[in-house]
């Protein structure tokens, strides 16, 4: 009897010290919402986020700021926010690598996906583009093939970071063609494409919102894209397995995800309002311009994508046996 009405008490304790956290939630959001993304400006992380912040304003009644924190693949700004208080005031923004691909990837990690964070949605997916600087004697995939197989060790391939979607291309491009290419990676996507484009790497697997103004300028050269299927946004473009390495697929994705413990009323509106701007046509055409396609996960049904995607990568990662210390 003693033990059933300590527990009794107990629960009512914990229920208690729960309702101010429900009942801030109830009048969320009451200031600003920072959407973090872990990776420098410019990059497809950072024109994703901006573009759909826009919408989320009208959604949630309040101004949606992006705060860029780069460094280690992703982690940095990733544990900002699995640190962050739990109120649906600091959310993430990232690619596979922060929630399935680094703790596959990196000796140690500073927070565990699965565990720090709540889904919110899946945003876009958009394709990966094989793109080679101007000077290389490379006009297809096949000559790039060639051209690596006759000098071993030579060509450099950028990345927006270790463990990131356009460097575990490229890993599965070597092993998949039996090539030898060094791999720089680089504090973001827009660093690396700043070096393609001045010929100090010589190619580099790029998501399509980057990579399509760059290809469509001239400043670099497209030569496939990484996706089952060729983009709509450039059809010209063959995949890399109609080009020459059969089986080849690689494309990246987008999240938002609020910490762990976040309240449900809270979690709820997010998922409202980014649902909202999702649909919204001003968003999709935008989207469209950049080659991204709009996500249709949200809450539970992301969460079992990430732990799906979480297992794919994972294999990928071995198979490549690539690791950071």
């Amino acid at each position: 009897m003693l033990l059933r009405r300590r527990a009794t008490l107990a629960a009512t304790f914990a229920a208690t010290l729960a309702l101010p956290a429900i009942a801030r939630a109830q009048g969320f959001p009451d200031r600003p919402v920072r959407i973090i993304v872990p990776f420098p400006p410019g990059g497809s992380n950072d024109i994703i986020a901006r573009q759909l912040a826009e919408q989320m304003r009208e959604g949630l009644g309040q101004p949606v700021v992006v705060e860029n924190r780069a460094g280690a693949g992703g982690n940095v700004g990733a544990d900002s926010v699995a640190k962050a208080a739990p109120d649906g005031h600091t959310l993430l923004l990232c690619p596979p690598g922060p929630l399935a691909i680094n703790e596959h990837l990196f000796r140690t990690m500073p927070f565990a996906p699965a565990r720090d964070f709540a889904p919110v949605a899946l945003v876009a997916s958009v394709p990966i583009v094989l793109m080679v600087t101007k000077g290389l004697a490379a006009q297809s995939v096949a000559e790039l093939v060639a051209l690596a197989k006759r000098e071993p060790g030579k060509l450099a391939f950028g990345s927006s970071g270790n463990g990131s979607t356009n460097h575990l291309a490229g890993e599965l491009f070597k092993t998949m063609a039996g090539l030898d290419m060094v791999h720089v990676p680089y504090r973001g996507a827009a660093p690396a494409m700043t070096d393609l484009v001045g010929g100090q790497i010589q190619l580099m697997f790029d998501n399509m919102p980057a990579a399509l103004p760059q290809v469509r300028g001239g400043s670099v050269r497209g030569l496939a894209v990484a996706g089952s299927a060729r983009a709509a946004a450039m059809p010209e473009l063959p995949t890399v397995a109609e080009a020459g390495v059969p089986g080849f697929e690689a494309e990246a994705w987008f999240g938002l995800v609020a910490p762990a413990g976040t309240p449900e009323p809270a979690l709820a509106k997010l998922r409202q309002a980014c649902g909202a701007a999702l649909a919204n046509p001003a968003l999709r055409g935008r989207f469209a311009e950049s080659g991204a396609v709009p996500g249709a996960r949200l809450g539970e049904a992301f969460g079992a994508f990430i732990a799906a995607e979480r297992m794919k990568w994972g294999g990928v990662v071995r198979a490549s046996g690539a690791l950071v210390n």
